[in-house]
């Protein structure tokens, strides 16, 4: 048999240099191209910007504690009024007959709307927590107050008991100056009160010693 001629041996091995260099030349890209693939940043996910900080919900404003004491404009009367923890209790007394014990809330404001029995009404604002202005209806009569800041022993007392059968219920305002203003009634019937110490509370109620304390919400 006739073995192949130098030509085509030449030939043959130009073909399968041709196909190899194609190969290696195919390999290279894919392997350019997976490098590439992993060192290119991770796209982030849709959604995953992160959202705009959101205010803080304001926190309620807190009205401090205090006792408030003054006279209605007129002089005729007198009013307390004790606020703890954003509740308020108040006491109108006009020394003689005529009384009133209201309670309510007090606003982020300072606003208060106060509520007793009878249709007893309290409208008034704290004015830079130092003095409450405003005005009590009661009876048909409408009475505006100034309430100034009370400082111990001034503020509002009451004592409750029940002396020789008869149930006690005894109401005081302490102005500054000492000057006090009270009813003291005696199963429903009402009078004006004695006097109490406003160091201990102390008062004597028909031969019976009894303790005023200050009056809290």
């Amino acid at each position: 048999m006739k073995r192949p001629g130098p030509l085509l041996t030449l030939l043959a091995g130009l073909l399968l240099g041709l196909f190899l260099l194609t190969l290696n030349a195919t390999t290279g890209t894919r392997n350019t191209a997976s490098t590439y693939k992993e060192r290119s940043p991770v796209p982030t996910p849709a959604g995953s910007v992160a959202s705009p900080a959101t205010t803080p919900t304001p926190s309620r404003t807190q009205i401090a504690d205090a006792s408030y004491a003054g006279r209605t404009d007129d002089d005729s009367s007198s009013v307390a009024v004790s606020i703890r923890g954003g509740r308020a209790i108040a006491y109108f007394c006009d020394g003689h007959r005529k009384e009133a014990w209201l309670k309510g809330d007090v606003g982020d404001d300072g606003s208060m709307r106060l509520t007793g029995k009878q249709g007893a009404e309290l409208n008034g604002r704290l004015q830079e927590g130092r003095r409450i202005r405003g005005t009590v209806n009661l009876d048909g009569g409408y009475y505006a107050f100034t309430a100034d800041k009370a400082v111990k022993p001034s503020g509002l007392y009451r004592a409750t008991a029940t002396v020789r059968g008869a149930k006690i219920d005894g109401g005081w305002i302490v102005l500054s100056g000492g000057r006090q203003v009270g009813i003291l009634s005696r199963d429903g019937k009402a009078g004006a009160a004695p006097r109490i110490d406003p160091a201990t509370g102390a008062v004597t109620v028909d031969g019976e010693r009894l303790t005023a304390r200050p009056v809290t919400p």
